[in-house]
C-alpha cells in the first residue's frame, strides 16, 4: 500500500466519523425483527389515506354548518366548504404519495446564522 491510498483511507475515515457525529449519515440498525420489515403495510397506509380524507371533510362541513348558522345563511357555506374539504383530503393524500423533497433536516435549517467562524 501506498502513502496515497493510506491517506485516503485515513481521510475517509475521518469523514465517516464527522459525518456521523454531525448526524449526516443514519446510523445502521442492529439486525432484528423490525429492520427487515419497516415499511408500512397496506391496511395502515390504507387507514392513514381514509382517516386523512375523512378528517378534512368533516372540518370543512363543520366549518361551513357553522357559518351557515352563524350567518343564517343555510345552505350556501355548507355547500361551498364540501368541494374545499374534499380537494384539501385529496391535497393531503397527494403529499402522502408524491415523490418530492426530503422534509428538511434540523441542520439544513436556514433561519439561524452559521456560527462564527473559530469555534
Amino acid at each position: 500500500m501506498n502513502k496515497n491510498q493510506g491517506d485516503r483511507a485515513a481521510f475517509e475515515e475521518r469523514l465517516r466519523t464527522a459525518r456521523q457525529r454531525q448526524g449526516l449519515d443514519p446510523r445502521p440498525q442492529p439486525p432484528g425483527p423490525d429492520a427487515a420489515d419497516s415499511s408500512p403495510s397496506a391496511l395502515a397506509v390504507g387507514f392513514k389515506v381514509s382517516v386523512e380524507l375523512v378528517s378534512a371533510l368533516v372540518v370543512a362541513c363543520a366549518i361551513g354548518w357553522g357559518l351557515d348558522r352563524l350567518f343564517g345563511t343555510r345552505p350556501w357555506f355548507l355547500i361551498g366548504f364540501v368541494p374545499l374539504g374534499g380537494a384539501a383530503g385529496v391535497l393531503n393524500v397527494w403529499r402522502m404519495f408524491a415523490p418530492g423533497k426530503p422534509a428538511p433536516r434540523p441542520a439544513d435549517r436556514t433561519d439561524h446564522p452559521p456560527p462564527p467562524a473559530g469555534h
